[in-house]
């Protein structure tokens, strides 16, 4: 059974949202049926980031949408969070687990190699990516494409969220080619309208 209750996996990025406040962008992806959120923060005081996710855990809590923490596992237990997603860069998978317990853990992938190797370390679910070109985050990696994101799905049984230039006209076949959700960042939250875009992301889901 997935550990995600959702096809789509909402990540609000502090530097992508077109200069809006934080928390209404976030109420309005909770008010379109959001139930998985991953706050990003790169690179800001602890204190700020610690605020900015109590906030977030408080509204997702009243959702009850799950939420994740990218990167810090202190922030991520600070806030109560769900969860922590950690890149190849981060603490270590076997370093974070007895830190967060029970509490989900996802790993960022860019080859089968790390994708097996998140799920041998006991991963609960891997990012996947990028898929398709992405100007959201600089990965240092090419796109990925729909073959490879099928060869890892052949290849490891734990969820996988595809990730990086995903919209609502390629998601369909990032869902059909294995990936149980698909990450959003910039198409929804540079969105004018946030609650409708993910209406209507979530419309499409099978």
């Amino acid at each position: 059974m997935s550990c995600l209750p959702s096809r789509l996996y909402a990540i609000v990025d502090t530097a992508q949202t077109g200069g809006r406040p934080l928390d209404s962008v976030v109420d309005a992806m909770l008010a379109g049926g959001v139930a998985v959120l991953q706050l990003r923060v790169k690179d800001p005081p602890a204190d700020e980031f610690l605020r900015m996710a109590l906030t977030l855990r408080e509204r997702t809590a009243r959702a009850g949408c799950l939420f994740i923490v990218n990167d810090r596992v202190d922030i991520a237990l600070a806030a109560r969070a769900d969860g922590v997603h950690l890149g190849q860069e981060d603490l270590p998978l076997d370093a974070a687990r007895p830190l967060v317990g029970n509490k989900l853990i996802g790993i960022s992938t860019h080859s089968l190699e790390q994708a097996e190797a998140a799920e041998r370390g006991g991963a609960d679910y891997i990012g996947f990516g990028p898929m398709f070109p992405t100007r959201t985050k600089e990965t240092g990696y090419a796109s990925r494409g729909l073959s490879m994101l099928e060869s890892v799905r052949r290849r490891v049984a734990i969820p996988i969220v595809a990730i990086g230039g995903i919209t609502a006209e390629n998601v369909a076949q990032t869902w059909e080619s294995g990936a149980d959700a698909a990450a959003m960042i910039s198409y929804l939250t540079r969105s004018d309208d946030v609650e409708a875009r993910v209406r209507s992301v979530l419309d499409r889901s099978p």
